[in-house]
């Protein structure tokens, strides 16, 4: 129960009445814990003995089993009901001196329906359908006392006045006795919507219903520790129930998750599949809208819990890890490269002195040769002025290029085949590694300005001196 209420609540899906915690309830018709209405039930039980609808039943898991074996014998459908169903009509003497005798038992259902009968039940996910009605006498209250899903649903779905119940399709066998037991109470019928599991792809193309006994994916602790922010993971769930979601999220970026109208008919009948890499894109745009400050704190909530040691980093160097998160915000074409806040310490560890380690020059896939990489890092050093500006800088990153036959840019590179050995990205690419031991990192001269003059200086040397 408190990890349901409190992921409800990490992700902002307040419920207007239910269990609350740390202790109490919300809402006109507490309490909700099964546990605490079972008085409730004992009294509709209760009623529908009094009214020969319900019955005491004694017989024995062994007896059961009995029946289950010749009913897959004789290859009818598996249940209590008909013959089989021992208690349902015994005289009432004997089911008194058992009482007296204190033998267990269960409360079921005295079914009166056929079979061979049908019913037609409008669900508002799967459309029209017809099923033969119930006729089996299911257990209504265990034999600890406490409900069966069957009871608390009906009973609670009317007391609390619900009009609508969506729930996965697993239960649709169900809907023939829900619809008895509403019709033997008096009670209206609430409108139901039957929804397909989430499915996963396994072994190929198999697929199979997600499950949370073996898929980590099912669990929301798994996107909790992952690090994906809280709209990416309802917005994939959104996108997963309406199919229109997506068109109407490309349509209006910038519009609120809420303004969005869910529709029953939209719902898949098939079950839709589950694609992480479609949750990753949907994260990557959602962070990508986010400032530096929402991604700092995101990120240090993140790691304070499952990252102390890049926590402390965070919280050490606040205003240097700022500067780093705003690089390459706040535009149009802003960076998608984070998809969860666990790949952050991956992506921003190596910028504080604290995790960097001097990277290998030998590691570093180019077309120039170490000695002409220790050149060109050594030159760079002795021109490098943090005062230039983005364009000065690179104009000398590119005649320092060319003293190694590299063109000054791609579209030179291009025009002119054969003419140079590669292009200046050949040359940034080992500044970059020299400094970060990364080949991927957010634009170069930006992170330059960031980490300052004397710790570039610092790491370009000292990535020469291992060379």
């Amino acid at each position: 129960k408190e990890m349901i209420i409190n992921s409800l609540n990490d992700y902002g899906l307040l419920p207007d009445e239910g269990p609350i915690l740390p202790k109490g309830d919300k809402g006109f018709y507490a309490p909700y814990i099964q546990s605490e209405r079972l008085e409730i039930y004992k009294s509709f039980a209760k009623e529908l003995i009094k009214r020969g609808l319900a019955y005491p039943c004694f017989a024995t898991e062994a007896e059961l089993e009995v029946s289950r074996k010749e009913q897959e014998i004789l290859g009818v459908k598996p249940g209590y009901y008909g013959k089989w169903a021992t208690w349902r009509n015994m005289d009432v003497d004997k089911v008194q001196q058992t009482l007296y005798k204190k033998v267990p038992y269960v409360i079921r259902l005295y079914s009166s329906g056929n079979e061979s009968e049908k019913f037609t039940h409008h669900d508002i996910v799967k459309g029209v359908i017809t099923m033969p009605t119930n006729h089996q006498d299911f257990v209504l209250v265990k034999g600890d006392g406490l409900p069966t899903y069957h009871l608390a649903h009906v009973v609670d779905d009317y007391l609390m006045g619900t009009t609508h119940v969506i729930r996965g399709d697993e239960w649709l066998s169900s809907l023939p006795l829900h619809y008895e037991l509403f019709q033997i109470f008096g009670f209206p019928v609430p409108c139901y919507g039957h929804i397909a599991p989430i499915q996963k792809v396994e072994n190929g193309n198999k697929k199979r219903k997600l499950s949370k006994r073996i898929d980590s994916e099912a669990k929301i602790l798994y996107y909790r520790e992952k690090g994906y922010p809280e709209d990416a993971v309802i917005e994939y769930l959104m996108n997963l129930a309406n199919s229109n979601f997506e068109d109407w999220r490309r349509q209006n970026p910038q519009l609120p998750l809420n303004d969005f109208k869910l529709s029953f008919d939209r719902f898949s009948n098939g079950g839709p599949l589950f694609d992480e890499l479609k949750l990753k894109d949907i994260s990557k745009n959602i962070i990508a809208r986010m400032d530096a400050a929402a991604i700092y704190q995101n990120t240090l909530v993140w790691a304070q819990n499952y990252d102390p040691k890049f926590a402390k980093l965070l919280v050490h160097h606040s205003d240097y890890a700022l500067q780093f998160f705003a690089i390459e915000r706040g535009n149009v074409n802003a960076r998608k490269d984070i998809a969860v806040w666990s790949d952050m310490p991956n992506e921003f560890s190596c910028f504080f002195d604290e995790n960097f380690v001097t990277p290998v020059c030998i590691e570093i896939k180019t077309i120039l040769t170490e000695k002409e990489i220790i050149a060109a890092i050594t030159a760079f050093c002795g021109f490098y002025n943090q005062d230039d500006n983005r364009e000065r800088w690179f104009e000398r990153v590119q005649t320092l290029a060319l003293q190694y036959d590299l063109a000054p840019d791609i579209k030179s590179y291009k025009q002119q085949h054969g003419r140079f050995r590669g292009q200046v990205g050949e040359l940034t690419q080992v500044i970059r590694y020299a400094l970060t031991g990364k080949t991927r990192t957010p634009d170069l001269y930006s992170l330059m300005v960031v980490m300052g003059y004397d710790r570039c200086i610092n790491r370009l040397k000292g990535f020469i001196e291992q060379c």
